[in-house]
């Protein structure tokens, strides 16, 4: 088909006109049929946001998307482009994607009616029909509609009665095409009114011109609910002509969220060679954003968005890369230590409360790390606060040892051998995980890690972050500790 170069070979190729709802239903229908992947790299979603947006496509509908940030909702609307037809015949030269059959334009109908079979057509790629505003109050109707050109009427000597004077909008260079508006609560009341022939009629009006351009978009909408109150609000009208109205959600479970992860961190391959990141430490990860959504210091109407965990990977990454190349080693394992490295991509991704700003957000962000900690602690080791009747004390020999006034010093840029005889030395540490997990070697000082920084969230030992190292001890002595540094400060 595209080899066809003109009007008459496209009328004899057989090509009809379809609209662009249409369009998307019927390749929609042949990817249902035939069992293919639809809305390729979206994850978690299966079962709850895509079956929606299928039915809205199937129904022919235009839809908003309706969540809380970082969960997609922009890279779902993109991923409708798969379902359009791979290319489009268009007359050439057009400003709004004519097509050849059923020219809307001045410009296309007049060289049309001209050259008659012999109108040149060139053919859009289905990359290139897709449209995409960030709603902003300053965003006029001339942006989305179109306005008289002064400019153009003077170049053509042109009254600007003519149509041929119209500079066209957004919307109208949408024409046949997906038409995104992101952000819409943001779009001043006005604005909003100015898109309700384009979603009920079809059409649009340009400044009072008689011409009416009958558009064939499929819209789609972004919005965030804490707009409505933030910062503005979809008018009723508008909301009315929206026929589908579909809620996203955050993953539902540490796994699906640490697939997002892996999918989206930017991490070259130089750096996943050099740098190995056990599975536990990435769930950690995971575990921070939830307890993020869980917190009384966050505010749960903002949301914390997916790019928190995406941005914590690749800074934890980094953290483990910087100490490797400081140390001079090629290789490397990330730690629990190397976590100080990933406070910066926790502490601009949460909204805080009242309460939350009295704590500060990065005192806010390691209580965060701490209950994660606590948390993924308790799914590999015995709970410290519920020993089991006629059980051991299964940190019996590492309290002993803290007792007698031992003290272990992880620094945070420490050389991997001396990072693991730091562990090493622990009496009881490694036979508690060998004990407890069934993990590699690759992974057995991370799980060793997370049993002492456990250990401290249950106050069976104290760690402070001193000169860039965190100090482990008993925790009558850290106790002792403060209290003299107290003193010496008065």
């Amino acid at each position: 088909m595209v080899k066809i170069k003109t009007l008459g070979e496209l009328k004899r190729s057989g090509y009809t006109p379809k609209s662009i709802k249409d369009e998307l239903r019927e390749n929609l229908i042949k990817k249902l049929r035939n069992g293919e992947k639809r809305f390729n790299d979206i994850i978690g979603f299966d079962e709850t946001v895509l079956p929606d947006i299928e039915r809205a496509i199937l129904s022919r509908h235009n839809f908003l998307l309706l969540g809380l940030r970082g969960q997609a909702k922009t890279r779902i609307a993109r991923k409708t482009i798969e379902l359009l037809d791979e290319f489009i015949p268009v007359v050439q030269g057009s400003e709004i994607n004519d097509d050849p059959l059923l020219p809307l334009s001045r410009f296309a109908r007049d060289l049309v009616a001209e050259m008659g079979d012999d109108t040149p057509i060139e053919w859009l790629h289905r990359s290139d029909r897709f449209v995409e505003k960030l709603a902003t109050p300053d965003v006029s109707v001339a942006d989305l509609i179109g306005d008289i050109d002064p400019i153009k009427a003077a170049a053509l000597k042109l009254p600007y009665a003519d149509e041929r004077v119209l500079h066209f909008g957004l919307l109208p260079r949408a024409n046949r095409c997906i038409f995104i508006i992101n952000e819409l609560p943001d779009l001043q009341p006005r604005i909003q009114v100015s898109l309700f022939n384009a979603l009920q009629e079809g059409d649009i009006q340009i400044r009072g011109f008689k011409v009416r351009l009958p558009m064939d978009i499929q819209f789609i909408f972004t919005a965030n609910p804490e707009d409505y109150t933030n910062r503005g609000s979809i008018i009723t009208p508008l909301k009315d002509r929206i026929e589908s109205q579909i809620l996203t959600h955050y993953p539902e479970s540490t796994e699906i969220s640490m697939a997002i992860t892996q999918q989206e961190a930017r991490v070259s391959d130089a750096q996943k060679s050099a740098v190995y990141v056990p599975e536990m430490l990435q769930l950690l990860i995971e575990e921070i954003a939830f307890e993020a959504r869980e917190s009384e210091f966050v505010d749960e109407n903002s949301g914390v968005s997916a790019r928190l965990s995406i941005s914590a990977y690749e800074n934890l990454v980094s953290a483990a890369e910087r100490r490797m190349l400081i140390n001079g080693e090629l290789k490397t394992s990330a730690r629990i230590t190397d976590f100080w490295g990933i406070i910066p991509a926790i502490t601009g991704k949460i909204e805080l409360v009242y309460e939350g700003e009295q704590e500060g957000p990065y005192q806010v962000a390691l209580l965060l790390l701490g209950k994660a900690i606590k948390k993924l602690f308790l799914k590999h080791f015995p709970n410290p606060e519920k020993p089991k009747k006629n059980d051991r004390d299964h940190y019996g020999a590492m309290k002993a040892f803290f007792s007698d006034g031992n003290t272990i010093d992880l620094l945070l840029d420490s050389p991997s051998n001396s990072y693991e005889m730091s562990l090493e030395s622990i009496p009881g540490l490694k036979r508690l995980v060998s004990n407890a997990v069934n993990c590699g070697e690759n992974d057995i000082y991370a799980f060793m890690e997370l049993a002492l920084f456990g250990m401290t969230e249950f106050e069976l030992l104290s760690k402070e972050l001193i000169d860039n190292k965190f100090s482990f001890q008993d925790m009558l002595s850290g106790m002792l500790s403060d209290m003299m540094d107290e003193d010496e400060d008065q």
